[in-house]
């Protein structure tokens, strides 16, 4: 499964055993209007966003556009049990059911039930199918787009194992923002992620990407690990060279105190974030996105054309 795991809110309990987070990381739960309007709206359809299931403590500011075109919403598609087991992700791992063919249709009801302007599509890894689920994914791109021209489309993908004819097959779907996530340094990759999701293919999907079309292309890395500082650099640097143009970094938090999450090595300090947000601005990234709160859609149509305005004209970082 891609992006970051749960995240609690401000008065809301972390169990026995989890550690305190620090002052930096309290949030008010999502609330107001128009969220709420969205969140009955959902439920009367028996729909869902990955915003909610994730806990996201950026939902409400996310969805606060609504109606007027500006918001954002990222919903999960292909089912909600995922074929990996990588040690950062609430997602149950498992046998997942047959893909549901009315699933575009859905989706595409979803975007229109939200009135958001911008969306981010992800997915469960699903290694069990022939093309990882390539095709499927690529069909809801397309009908999102179809039923709704004007919306921007951001697509968070697996790594489809690799395949190139799987990224062709995305592309082929024009989302308007290609992102695969490579979550970890290098060294930590095998610890932190499934042994199916290796460093270096994650960066051969990106590149991919870009090499086939992608005229945007974005990842996210979690903190927290007991990365270093130079480790950090090194990943953002292999991103730079694959033509990642967006990035996103946030704090990993342990979803449940099962053994099969990791623990929290270390709450990354804001001023490490802002030092990590420098130096990958002094690489050349179009956009940056580094903070405690920040996950792999965090403000996505923000970045998104803030990073387009920004492409056209260039700022000192």
């Amino acid at each position: 499964m891609t992006g970051l795991p749960l995240l609690p809110v401000a008065g809301a309990a972390t169990g026995s055993g989890r550690p305190r987070l620090p002052e930096w990381f309290k949030v008010r739960p999502p609330s107001g209007e128009q969220y709420g309007a969205i969140k009955q709206a959902l439920r009367e359809r028996g729909l869902s966003t990955v915003c909610e299931e994730a806990r996201c403590p950026n939902l409400s500011e996310c969805w606060s556009g609504g109606k007027s075109g500006r918001g954002t919403a990222t919903l999960m598609v292909m089912g909600g049990v995922c074929t990996r087991g990588c040690r950062f992700c609430s997602v149950p791992t498992g046998k997942p059911g047959p893909l549901d063919p009315e699933e575009p249709r859905k989706a595409s009801e979803t975007i229109g039930i939200m009135g958001v302007g911008y969306v981010v599509i992800t997915s469960v890894d699903r290694d069990d199918l022939p093309d990882r689920g390539a095709a499927h994914f690529a069909a809801v791109i397309a009908q999102c787009k179809q039923d709704h021209p004007d919306l921007l489309v951001e697509v968070l993908t697996p790594d489809f194992a690799g395949n190139p004819g799987a990224t062709a097959t995305i592309l082929a779907a024009k989302p308007d923002v290609v992102a695969h996530n490579i979550e970890s340094v290098r060294r930590l990759t095998p610890l932190v992620r499934d042994r199916r999701a290796a460093y270096d293919q994650s960066l051969d999907v990106l590149r991919n990407y870009k090499r086939d079309g992608a005229k945007h292309t974005k990842t996210s890395i979690m903190v927290g690990f007991g990365e270093r500082e130079e480790e950090v650099e090194e990943t953002l640097r292999d991103l730079r060279e694959a033509g990642v143009d967006i990035v996103t970094i946030g704090q990993y938090l342990r979803p449940t105190q099962e053994a099969r999450h990791l623990p929290v090595t270390e709450f990354v300090h804001p001023t490490q974030f802002a030092k990590y947000q420098a130096m990958a601005q002094r690489m050349g990234f179009l956009y940056v996105a580094s903070g405690p709160l920040v996950r792999s859609s965090y403000k996505a149509g923000e970045l998104f054309l803030e990073g387009l305005i920004r492409g056209a004209n260039p700022v000192a970082p």
